[in-house]
């Protein structure tokens, strides 16, 4: 008989210590092996079932500096049997196909095509791949995760993620806090059960589990359910990562502090950016700086939900850390430099019962023919027409890009002939989305504009909505980064 779900509430507050993923020695070349484990994500409930890289969730911290490749090999030696539902109606889960497969994504990464974790190059248990990152770009903490074609939402909720830190020496030079002061907070939401399992929601058709959200009771800070950590009176480099499958943070202190942003998903800022508050979709990340000089005991809060206790120590320390307020050259790419605008819808299709079947980008599914092709070092811009109700957090493999803005319109117009017409002013990105992004918010019933650089490699590659049920029922298209065109003398 299957347990029952375990009610938000139910669970005390900090009475674990947060964990710390281990970090991997640095080498040229890694082993990290797929494996089911049991873990307990809190004092008071048996231990957990999940799947982990090496063993533990999240994964082992990947430590490499900027120019210098490294090797993987990703080893599946998961169980041939899923812990959570399989839907056979998703494009890659047909009747009679492995139910078990996995392909890890270096999330960030620049990288060839057969390094990025493409989703139909997913292998079972009992095989490997071994793969090349070349880590030529600038210092980011990017991330590792399944992205196994039509079960992505269910090896990542199962556990499948790590981090992955580039380092570079002008990222040194600014003596940011680091060693024991930089504190990596890896975010994902999980419903329970009560005797301790994952609990994944499902549809109320047997034969078709699929739902298109998955936000869960408790959330989970490096796999412990509202853990604490002792702090020093001083600053520390707090690095979050949002790795739930579809659930936006609203991130605050408790003691109303404004937060330091100093780099988001691709690296630095241009310069540090006081917040109040933070938005954080699923796969974006923030690089902030808080200080406890003042004393007392902080949370950091989603909403009413307390995430993580910080425990100040009394006294005083020695802090020497002083923020720049310059960070890093980030110029704003012009959008002259774009050789082409490409107008994209993200929207909804639905069956005669009024239920979502699909969440297609463009009206296209997965097997269609390629229709996004830029060329290798050319600039283009992607205006993301979101006509439902949802604000996708779409993001693109290969690249980094910068956000133009957003401008609402009207929506009915737009698909009943396909026109455009704006209902506002365009809104510039916020001060603290002014810096380069792999992940972008396209908010509901606005064009998002996006302007990419397709730098680093020629072949195919993806561009998703990272709402991971989203993505496994084909919210995620095929592109192709074409070779550049041999130049004319």
């Amino acid at each position: 008989m299957a347990s029952a779900s375990l009610q938000a509430g139910r669970l005390a507050p900090f009475v674990d210590p947060l964990p710390i993923p281990p970090v991997l020695r640095k080498t040229a070349r890694y082993r990290l092996v797929m494996r089911e484990f049991a873990a307990k994500v809190h004092r008071d409930l048996p231990p957990t079932r999940q799947w982990g890289y090496a063993g533990c969730s999240p994964g082992p911290t990947f430590e490499t500096r900027s120019g210098e490749p490294v090797t993987i090999e990703w080893v599946n030696q998961l169980p041939t049997r899923h812990l959570l539902p399989v839907d056979h109606n998703l494009m890659g889960c047909e009747e009679g196909s492995p139910e078990v497969r996995a392909i890890a994504h270096v999330h960030g990464a620049k990288c060839p095509p057969e390094s990025d974790g493409y989703p139909e190059n997913r292998y079972v248990p009992g095989k490997s791949l071994t793969v090349t990152y070349p880590n030529r770009q600038d210092a980011a903490m990017l991330w590792y995760h399944d992205h196994a074609m039509g079960i992505t939402r269910l090896n990542t909720y199962a556990g499948l993620v790590g981090l992955f830190f580039i380092r570079d020496g002008q990222e040194d030079a600014l003596n940011l806090p680091k060693g024991k002061y930089e504190l990596p907070l890896v975010l994902c939401d999980r419903s329970l059960t009560t005797d301790g399992q994952f609990d994944y929601p499902v549809s109320p058709l047997a034969d078709a589990p699929w739902v298109d959200e998955c936000t869960g009771e408790y959330t989970l800070v490096n796999g412990k359910v509202a853990p604490y950590f002792n702090v020093e009176p001083r600053k520390y480099r707090v690095r979050v990562l949002n790795a739930s499958n579809s659930r936006f943070y609203r991130l605050s202190l408790s003691n109303k502090r404004t937060m330091l942003q100093i780099g988001s998903d691709q690296g630095l800022l241009a310069a540090p950016v006081s917040v109040d508050a933070l938005t954080l979709a699923p796969s974006e990340r923030a690089d902030l700086v808080l200080d406890f000089a003042s004393g007392g005991n902080v949370t950091l809060d989603n909403g009413f939900t307390k995430l993580i206790q910080f425990r100040v120590a009394s006294g005083k320390v020695s802090d020497a850390v002083r923020i720049s307020s310059v960070l890093r050259s980030v110029p704003r790419t012009p959008e002259s430099e774009a050789v082409r605008t490409r107008v994209l819808s993200l929207g909804e299709h639905h069956n005669h019962l009024g239920n979502a079947t699909k969440m297609l980008l463009n009206g296209t599914p997965w097997h269609m023919p390629v229709t996004e092709d830029p060329a290798l070092n050319s600039t283009e811009i992607w205006s993301l027409v979101n006509v439902t109700e949802d604000s996708h957090p779409i993001h693109l493999h290969l690249v980094r890009f910068q956000i133009l803005d957003r401008r609402r319109f009207d929506v009915n117009l737009y698909e009943t002939n396909r026109q455009i017409r704006y209902l506002a002013d365009p809104e510039p990105p916020e001060p603290n989305e002014a810096g380069w992004k792999d992940t972008v918010r396209a908010h509901s019933q606005m064009v998002t504009r996006i302007i990419i650089r397709f730098e680093g490699y020629a072949g195919r590659y993806v561009w998703h909505c990272h709402n991971l049920e989203h993505e496994d029922n084909e919210m995620m298209r095929p592109y192709d980064v074409l070779p550049e065109a041999p130049r004319s003398h």
